[in-house]
């Protein structure tokens, strides 16, 4: 997988983009991640169909594996500072899962840049409950300034926390508890982080994957794309 050289660390400012407006964090690292993710998955899923031929299945699944191997690893580091580093590591965990997502729709075919993919992230990863209603959340992001949390930087990290815990996967308690134990958090944040990731992954293969992407449909009816 080519692309994956790129950086997998969100940029440096996102994490206080994400601080000033906590409540609409998911929304904000969704944008930036088509932003980051769009071009470069659609980059990769091309070189992989048109110079290596390899099929949309084994693309969306190579994509799948890659990143839930990379959220081990990514556990693995951030489990050492426990509560001390929770935001930033859950800011890091949600960038590589919005990544996993791009690529996975890449490599069905689907185009990365689409304006309706970070909508598509969003209702994946279970904040909305359709496609169309994230894309209206995000519009409104767009179209508004972002108003500054009021709370001191404990209050406006808690807020944060609690929408990235549930855009991760991980707002159950039991699965938080680990991670605020320095030491036993780096076992726990790996295996967690893949569990979670594996998850996600699923879901995304089941959704590109579930309805030909308009680029493949023409091959198939004439029965040159068989899975």
């Amino acid at each position: 997988m080519s692309a994956a050289d790129e950086p997998t660390a969100p940029p440096a400012s996102l994490l206080e983009r994400l601080r000033s407006d906590p409540v609409r964090a998911p929304e904000h690292l969704a944008l930036a991640a088509a932003d980051q993710f769009g071009p470069s998955a659609a980059a990769w899923a091309q070189r992989q169909r048109n110079v290596l031929g390899k099929h949309p299945v084994e693309l969306g699944e190579m994509a799948r594996k890659r990143h839930v191997n990379l959220a081990s690893a990514e556990g693995a580091a951030a489990g050492v500072g426990g509560m001390i580093t929770l935001v930033p590591d859950l800011v890091a965990l949600a960038w590589l899962q919005s990544r996993m997502v791009f690529y996975v729709a890449a490599g069905y075919g689907w185009d990365p840049r689409d304006p309706m993919r970070p909508a598509e992230l969003l209702a994946l990863t279970g904040l909305y409950t359709d496609p169309a209603g994230a894309r209206a959340a995000l519009d409104g992001v767009g179209r508004t300034v972002a108003e500054h949390y009021v709370g001191s930087k404990f209050q406006r990290d808690e807020a944060l926390a609690a929408k990235l815990l549930k855009m991760v996967g991980k707002s159950g308690a039991k699965k938080v508890a680990g991670k605020l134990i320095p030491g036993f958090a780096i076992a726990f944040s790996a295996v967690s982080n893949r569990r979670d990731m594996n998850a996600l992954g699923r879901k995304a293969t089941a959704f590109y994957g579930g309805t030909v992407a308009p680029m493949y449909r023409d091959a198939i009816t004439q029965g040159q794309l068989l899975r």
